[in-house]
Order: structure tokens, then C-alpha cells, then sequence
């Protein structure tokens, strides 16, 4: 039986979970949120040592939403009384949303294919068929590890499948890449035990305002903790091109000519690919692997009523990676398409959402500077 929804949201992280709740308080139920695993399934694949790296605070009331919040009214950081959760913690946040707005959520319900017809979407999952007016892509990032430009990368551990750092075996590590992902983890070895060398394309002290662009200061003030103790080091500016196993080493070759051993499996933490390249051909693609979108609405350039939501939009210098930056968009992608239906929007929700930042219309304001 083919099932028909006017939106259906594809993942049930924080974007799904936040889109869902803003139709239920705007009393719009033609939606399902499909999800392949179960709700909040990536944080639930995170080494058990890894936490959010934007602290939570219950600044409501004051204008100021916990950063980690996906819905004006909540904060992770009452719920939990914790400033980092971990990803576990975070998933429990997302359920515990999802049961008190009552959202319809459909889990294991994989995504296999994706076609567009007559203005209507219809989607084949692993459990039958769905149709829909609009589909909005929620799938985050993190199931698409980017190891692109590294022959061999088979033989490395990616962080996305340790269970905790604290099992590895102790010894001498090689943390490949440098963003937030990889400081963390050569964090965690660190203070196990092992000696950890991290292999980045920069440099540590490469820092911006804006921390989409920088490692963050929990992040650092970790790090900085880990080098004063001798048990982290950094090879910079440079580029892993390849990984070998012969016998038990592993052979890390950077594009300088340098290679480097070692007999423990080496570590990639080497970023992602946008989820939205599971419909490539249904979008443009700018040079860094973002898909370009509308700037009204976060809406595919080539097909209408194709939305991305999450970690993967990114207009000019405006990049939306973290939750705090991402949510401001959810109420923008409904609000467009409500009004293009047709339908009545509540004004006092709206209105709830913009005094939260929560509905971000002006990207001209995103300009992140310090002066200090």
C-alpha cells in the first residue's frame, strides 16, 4: 500500500525531530518523519567519551535558548544538568521530544530510492512505498565519512565505529586530521595512555571567530591540556595521500614524501560528506561538496520542493554546522511552504521562533567577528 504525506522528513536527528515538533505546534499532521534507524541514531554511534562540544545553559527567559536546544521551551541542559552530554544523553534528549510532542515518526524505515513525478516524490523504503508534495532531507553527516584523496583508507579505524577510546589498545597512535573530530580523539588516547601524533592539513593555532571554522575553545582548552602533558604532538600542513598495511605496521604516507609508522591501526577523523550526496543528482554542488540551495528557503536549485535541513547548508560565509545554527532554519523552510499551500500559520508560533532565533530570514546578519 502506497502511503501519501504532503512533507515527509527524511532522519530523525535534531533537524527531523525540530521540523516535526514545528508542525505539531502549528497543528499540521500531513507529515511523517522516516527514519532508517532509530531517533537520534548517529549520537548513538559516538565513542562513549565524545560529548557536544557547545556547552548547554538554561538561558530562557533572557533571550538566550540553550545552544543545543532544537525547540524554544527546552533545554538539554535541565533535562540533563550536564553542560557536555554525550551523545547517548543527546539521543535520550531527541526521544524524550519526540514522545511529549507525539511526533509520527517511522523508524527503520531505510530510505532506498527516490524518484520525482507530477510534482509528487515518491520514496521506496526498506518497509514499502511513501509519496509526498515536499520532502525535506534530514540525514546529517555523520554516516558519510569523507576519506576522499587517501588510497588505503580501508585500513584505518574511523572514529564513527569505536565504541570507546578507553578500549583501544595503548601505544603509539596516529590520529589522522585536525578538526574537531580528531582533536577529540587524541584527546581520549591521550589521557588512556597512549601516545598520539594528529596529522593536519593546518595548523593548531589557525583560528577565526567564527567556530565553524576553528576547532572550539572546549575543544582546545582539552587539547592544550594534552600537549602540557607530553602525550600529544602535532605533524601540520600536511596531506595523507595513502595507507598501507605490511605485516603489523601500518605505513602513513603524506604528500611531502614523509611516511609514517606505526603498529596500531591508524585513526581517520577526516570530516564528512553532506548526507544529501544520496541524491546527487537532485542538486547542485559547489566546489567544497555542499549543495547549493536557495537562499529563501534551503531548497534544491534543481528541483522544487527538495529541502535540506542540518549540518549541510551553507549560504556564501553563513555556515550552518552546529545545532544552534542549523535550527534558525526549520520554521523558515515551513513557513515558505505553508505559505505557498496556502495554509493558515499561527502567528504566536512564529513569533515564539523568531524571539528564540529561530527563524533566521536575513543572512546578512551571520557575519561572524570579534574585535577581542
Amino acid at each position: 500500500m502506497v502511503q501519501h504525506k504532503r512533507i515527509i522528513i527524511v532522519g530523525a536527528g535534531p533537524s527531523g525531530i525540530g521540523l516535526g515538533i514545528l508542525l505539531e505546534k502549528l497543528g499540521f499532521d500531513s507529515y511523517v518523519i522516516l527514519e532508517a534507524d532509530v531517533i537520534g541514531s548517529s549520537f548513538l554511534h559516538w565513542p562513549a567519551e565524545m560529548k557536544l562540544i557547545t556547552p548547554s545553559f538554561t538561558g530562557q527567559g533572557f533571550g538566550a535558548l540553550d545552544l543545543n536546544a532544537i525547540t524554544p521551551g527546552t533545554s538539554p541542559a535541565y533535562s540533563f544538568r550536564k553542560e557536555h552530554l554525550t551523545g547517548e544523553e543527546y539521543s535520550d534528549y531527541l526521544n524524550l521530544l519526540a514522545d511529549h510532542f507525539h511526533l509520527n515518526v517511522e523508524e527503520e524505515q531505510a530510505v532506498l530510492n527516490v524518484t520525482k513525478a507530477n510534482g509528487i516524490f515518491t520514496l521506496q523504503t526498506s518497509q514499502g512505498t511513501w509519496t509526498c508534495d515536499a520532502l525535506i532531507w534530514a540525514t546529517g553527516e555523520f554516516h558519510f565519512p569523507n576519506t576522499d584523496g587517501i588510497k588505503g583508507a580501508e585500513y584505518g579505524l574511523r572514529n564513527g565505529f569505536i565504541d570507546s577510546y578507553k578500549e583501544l589498545e595503548r601505544g603509539n597512535r596516529v590520529v589522522i586530521g585536525g578538526g574537531e573530530s580528531g582533536m577529540d580523539a587524541a584527546y581520549h588516547l591521550s589521557q588512556s595512555g597512549s601516545q598520539v601524533t594528529v596529522l593536519l592539513e593546518g595548523r593548531l593555532k589557525d583560528f577565526a571567530a567564527d567556530p565553524s571554522r576553528t576547532i572550539s575553545p572546549y575543544t582546545f582548552e582539552r587539547i592544550q591540556q594534552a600537549v602540557g602533558q607530553g602525550s600529544v604532538k602535532f605533524v601540520e600542513n600536511v596531506k595523507v595521500t595513502k595507507i598501507e598495511q605490511q605485516g603489523g605496521q601500518y605505513e602513513v604516507y603524506l604528500r611531502d614524501g614523509q611516511v609514517i609508522s606505526t603498529s596500531l591501526q591508524p585513526i581517520l577523523a577526516t570530516g564528512f560528506h553532506s548526507g544529501a550526496k544520496q541524491m546527487e543528482t537532485f542538486f547542485e554542488w559547489k566546489g567544497n561538496g555542499k549543495p547549493q540551495l536557495s537562499e529563501e528557503a534551503d531548497e534544491s536549485t534543481l528541483v522544487n520542493n527538495l529541502f535540506v535541513a542540518g549540518p549541510s547548508v551553507e549560504h556564501d560565509s553563513a555556515v550552518f554546522c552546529f545545532i544552534y545554527k542549523f535550527r534558525a532554519r526549520f520554521a523558515v523552510i515551513i513557513k515558505h511552504l505553508l505559505t505557498k499551500w496556502g495554509e493558515q500559520i499561527d502567528d504566536d508560533v512564529m513569533s515564539e521562533y523568531r524571539d528564540n532565533q529561530m527563524l533566521l530570514e536575513d543572512l546578512s546578519c551571520c557575519e561572524v567577528d570579534c574585535e577581542c
